[in-house]
């Protein structure tokens, strides 16, 4: 086959993979359907350079690719109501405690405490855990050796990370008001749509 149609139909393997995905898709799972001699950040460039002007693109998502609506389409997906709902809800307080894990992991839960400056409960961490945000990290190696806790793979897809070095500045966080306490601590913060790319937390 010639080069370029070659590279054509890997183009369209690695377009259908991603289609078919539920999930992003990392790198070993490309390189087993188009073989590991050819450049899959090359093919990916390629690929979004096709979809210039679609109301769609392919972004790196926790450590993998994924097909994701662009957040200018962002309200009529919601206004079509086509799409479920497959956001996480998080409390205020549940989200200052997932912000905190996030930017100072592996941390413990008395770790987290001080940096809130408040006793975090054994609840929220189960919450959170549940909501597949974090799940335990290393043993610290304080007195006890309790138990750290890390953000997991799901946190990444959630917020339409590709790595934690996608991490927006803490005074994004601060204006949307994931970093303050107070009277509305129990307010729920919904997350992106599943088809959106968030541009912050």
């Amino acid at each position: 086959m010639p080069a370029d149609l070659r590279w054509r139909e890997w183009m369209n393997r690695i377009e259908a993979v991603l289609f078919a995905a539920p999930r992003p898709v990392e790198r070993e799972v490309l390189a087993r359907v188009i073989g590991r001699d050819a450049s899959i950040e090359l093919l990916i460039d390629d690929i979004r350079e096709a979809l210039r002007g679609k109301p769609y693109d392919v972004v790196g998502v926790a450590g993998g690719w994924a097909f994701r609506t662009r957040t200018a389409y962002a309200d009529a997906i919601a206004t079509s109501a086509a799409v479920p709902d497959r956001g996480v809800d998080l409390t205020q307080n549940e989200a200052m405690v997932l912000v905190s894990i996030a930017y100072h992991q592996p941390v413990t839960r008395a770790g987290v405490s001080e940096i809130l400056g408040r006793d975090v409960s054994r609840d929220v961490i189960g919450a959170l855990r549940d909501k597949n945000m974090i799940t335990a990290g290393p043993r610290s190696p304080t007195p006890g050796a309790p138990f750290t806790y890390v953000t997991t793979k799901g946190f990444l897809e959630h917020f339409g990370l590709s790595s934690l070095r996608d991490l927006p500045e803490l005074e994004a966080l601060q204006d949307a008001g994931l970093l303050n306490g107070g009277a509305d601590a129990e307010e729920r913060t919904h997350g992106q749509e599943a088809h959106d790319i968030p541009t912050d937390l």
